[in-house]
Parts: structure tokens; C-alpha cells; sequence
């Protein structure tokens, strides 16, 4: 039986074995996807046990996307580009660390019918997510991309791989068309960004990348507003679905039953 698990601290809100697992089911595969809690020391053993087909396949989110990639032998394009992995399996003898999140994002958005180019965006955050969707911001061809962090030193590393990206410091709202939540704030239910919002336009975008709960905070906010709201389900769902064609050589079929796991 082939065994893929996902990866990350905290782990416990992840749904990524129900679709999974559904995905394995429909498609005849013969296999089993787990969710487990790590360590950074942790690491080093978890890759071995994938050189030693023990498991055949790893998703990893926060906090080790970019953590785990000396462990690897090496790098899809994107994944090098952003310097972020979150789908690594055993290839030709060598560990590959790939990166679905920057396609899932643009699939996600692209679904939404939302046209990215020419407008000006704000990322909040500068998590393990963040270059993956800047890099699909900029192939989408975005006007301006600002970024705020409350840490500030964070957001001037990615500035060192986007060179066009501008820092925004925290506090500070500029005037955007779409602001993307890009960090961890809306996992509990009381999170609240304290961003000051209620001076921009009516009709702008929020978008947060949390998808369980399905509305934070912050899209409440949105909405009060008079802003089109999206939480990251749709980019959840396409990210694994290309995770799954990288380990199965099979596009799964997203229906609605893959929603609905999702909505639970």
C-alpha cells in the first residue's frame, strides 16, 4: 500500500487527507494519506524514510516549506524560483521538491473570474505561501504588488528574490484592489489582523488564503465593506490536485463531493 502524509506545525486543522484519500478511492489507487506533526529535527528521518520508499509521497506546509528544502536533491522550477516547497516525492532516485501552490493560486483565481493584470495588490504576511503567490502574481501580470509584515526584517528577504516587490510598513493600508491574508491570523476564530480597512474603496477584493474556518475574520470585514470575498478553498483544491498528478501521473476529477469534504 502506497503512504503519503502531510507535514506541519500545527497540523491538526488540515483537511488534506479527506480529499485526498477520496482522490486515491475514485482513481482504484491503493494507498493511504496521513497527516503528521513535526519537529525541525524531525526532518532529516521523514526524508529518509521517502529515499527508502517507506513513504511515497510528502506534502508540506507552514512552518517547513523552505525549512526542508537542504534535504532534497532537487528542485522543480518553480520551486526554485520561490524557494518554497510543499509536494516532494522520490524521482528517478532523487528526492524533488516541487511547488503546486503558485498554480494553485493562479487556477484559483482564474476560477473565481477575478483579471489580476494591471491592478494593484497587497499581501499581508510573508509566510511560507507568500513567494509562491507573488511569483503567480506576477505571471498574472499584477500592477504593483506591496506587501506588509509585522515583522519587518521577513518582508525585506523576499524583497532580496523580488526586486520589484514594494514594503509597506505595518499599520499602513495603502490603496489596493485586492489584499490577500497570507498569514495564519483566522485559524482561531477570535484572530483579528487590527488593520484598519474602512478608508478603501468599495468592490476591492479579500482574499485569504485559510480555508478551515471557511469565513475569518478578515473576510467578515470584507464583506462589510462591500468587498467581493474569497477564502483559499479553491486554491486548497487545485494546488492538490497537481500534487496528486505529480505522484499518480492522474489529474483527479474535482466534483462536488470534493466540496463538500471540504465544507464538514
Amino acid at each position: 500500500m502506497k503512504k503519503f502524509l502531510v507535514i506541519g506545525n500545527p497540523i491538526g486543522h488540515s483537511l488534506s487527507p479527506e480529499i485526498h484519500n477520496y482522490w486515491l478511492k475514485k482513481n482504484d489507487i491503493v494507498g493511504i494519506y496521513e497527516k503528521k506533526e513535526l519537529k525541525s529535527d524531525g526532518l532529516r528521518d521523514l526524508i529518509l524514510k521517502v529515499r527508502k520508499d517507506e513513504i511515497d509521497g510528502l506534502n508540506v506546509t507552514v512552518p517547513f516549506k523552505k525549512e526542508i528544502i537542504p534535504f532534497l536533491d532537487e528542485l522543480s522550477l518553480e520551486a526554485e524560483q520561490t524557494q518554497s516547497v510543499n509536494t516532494i516525492c522520490l524521482e528517478n532516485g532523487k528526492i524533488k521538491g516541487h511547488n503546486t501552490d503558485v498554480g494553485g493560486f493562479e487556477l484559483a483565481i482564474k476560477d473565481v473570474k477575478y483579471e489580476v493584470a494591471e491592478k494593484k495588490i497587497l499581501i499581508i504576511g510573508a509566510g511560507g505561501v507568500v513567494p509562491s503567490i507573488i511569483t503567480a502574481l506576477n505571471k498574472m501580470k499584477a500592477a504593483r504588488i506591496m506587501l506588509c509584515n509585522r515583522t519587518k526584517n521577513k518582508a525585506e528577504k523576499l524583497k532580496n528574490i523580488f526586486s520589484d516587490l514594494e514594503i509597506v510598513e505595518w499599520g499602513e493600508v495603502p490603496d489596493f484592489n485586492m489584499v490577500i491574508n497570507a498569514t495564519s491570523s483566522g485559524l482561531k476564530i477570535d484572530d483579528n489582523l487590527n488593520l484598519d480597512f474602512s478608508k478603501i474603496e468599495k468592490g476591492n477584493f479579500f482574499y485569504d488564503v485559510i480555508y478551515n474556518p471557511k469565513e475569518t475574520n478578515f473576510l467578515k470585514k470584507g464583506k462589510k465593506l462591500g468587498g467581493k470575498t474569497e477564502n483559499g478553498k479553491k486554491m486548497f483544491i487545485y494546488q492538490a490536485a497537481l500534487a496528486f498528478n505529480i505522484w499518480h501521473g492522474v489529474y483527479p476529477k474535482i466534483d462536488n463531493n470534493v466540496n463538500e469534504l471540504l465544507d464538514k
